[in-house]
């Protein structure tokens, strides 16, 4: 953890507000004189994925409480985000350190281009020795292209940059084998694997009512991260700076797979599926087992309106939903190719059509 050079901090909105919804400067100026003190001389490299749009956004516009319906949220995060990265600008000044706001949703990352080109802005902005400090783009977002939460985020962004290390901070300083707030439970220190959390029950939201995540989807994005090779380490607010230093605090998970392609990693776990393609059961078998392309003689049944470009689920004969992959066909054209060879559609329809409705290297598998 100590030696990590590239880290990727999620800090939540219950660590960055006050109770009544406004920002907290004091919060906001202990977690950048953190972050300062560990960029150093530029030796390391931050990455800051911050929640509190909405939350900051709140006593602004009068709201009491964390609004439920979509048109309100949007209302508070753009009052919010201003507030926000106006907050972090002015934390950040006193350190000579300048900031550079990125707002993505899943739709910028699950598409090619916009999934470089959220790359190449991360890593220049680094490169010019600035703090990036990313946010879901909650003022546009829509419930079909958002990442629902900002652990999610955090753990994605992580593979995006290439971390070598991924910190959660929360208002909790770990995963405990019971409710943290009850007496005879204890901290978990580390995780190796699902196992290890097996029987403990992790649900709730955080104590401060102002986000959207509780523990669940805290496991869940270190279980992303791990799974891509990042360690994490899960701890409090209170705590960063012991976390950031490799020193025991929080719940630290070991890394328990390989970095795979970037694009596969937000496709299986942030994209939303647009339409489906039902499969027959040679073309699920050539998908799943010998890890192919999909032909358009595969296909059985098409649903859905979707353009190329966009994510579709690939399912089997039952429904069953075996692959996600990015579709290389509009919804409308599909019907046309079903059961055909591509030489005979090429032939008849045109030297574009000689190829894969859904490429290998733009599919990934839901079950092994």
């Amino acid at each position: 953890m100590a030696q990590a050079h590239r880290i990727v901090v999620k800090v939540g909105s219950s660590s960055l507000t006050t109770a009544a919804g406004g920002l907290d400067a004091d919060r906001v100026d202990a977690l950048v004189d953190v972050l300062a003190k560990v960029r150093g001389g530029g030796e390391r490299e931050v990455v800051l994925v911050s929640s509190g749009a909405i939350a900051a956004g709140l006593a602004p516009l009068g709201l009491r409480r964390r609004p439920k319906d979509l048109a309100r949220q949007q209302a508070a995060a753009s009052v919010g985000q201003g507030l926000l990265v106006a907050r972090y600008t002015a934390s950040c000044a006193r350190h000579g350190l300048r900031v550079g706001q990125v707002l993505l949703t899943s739709d910028d990352t699950s598409r090619r281009a916009h999934h470089r080109n959220a790359s190449r802005t991360l890593d220049e902005l680094l490169a010019m020795g600035a703090l990036p400090v990313v946010n879901e783009n909650d003022t546009v977002a829509t419930d079909e292209i958002r990442f629902g939460d900002n652990d999610r985020l955090a753990a994605l962004v992580a593979h995006l940059v290439r971390a070598d290390l991924l910190v959660l901070l929360s208002d909790v300083d770990g995963v405990y084998d019971g409710d943290p707030g009850k007496p005879g439970t204890s901290r978990i220190a580390e995780v190796r694997g699902p196992a290890d959390l097996d029987g403990i029950d992790m649900s709730g939201a955080g104590k401060a009512g102002v986000g959207t995540g509780g523990m669940v989807t805290k496991v869940e994005a270190a279980r992303i991260a791990t799974g891509a090779g990042i360690p994490v380490v899960l701890t409090s607010a209170v705590h960063a700076a012991d976390a950031l230093a490799g020193r025991d605090t929080g719940t630290y998970f070991h890394p328990t797979g390989r970095r795979s392609a970037d694009r596969l990693l937000w496709l299986q776990h942030a994209s939303t599926p647009r339409g489906a393609l039902t499969l027959d059961d040679g073309a699920v078998r050539a998908v799943v087992e010998r890890r192919t392309s999909l032909l358009p003689a595969g296909i059985a049944s098409v649903e859905g309106e979707f353009t190329a470009g966009d994510p579709v689920e690939l399912r089997d004969s039952t429904g069953r939903a075996v692959a996600r992959g990015i579709v290389n066909f509009d919804a409308k054209e599909i019907p046309q190719l079903i059961g055909r060879s591509t030489r005979e559609l090429a032939r008849e329809l045109g030297p574009a059509y000689e190829r894969e409705v859904v490429h290998r290297d733009a599919l990934v598998l839901l079950h092994r």
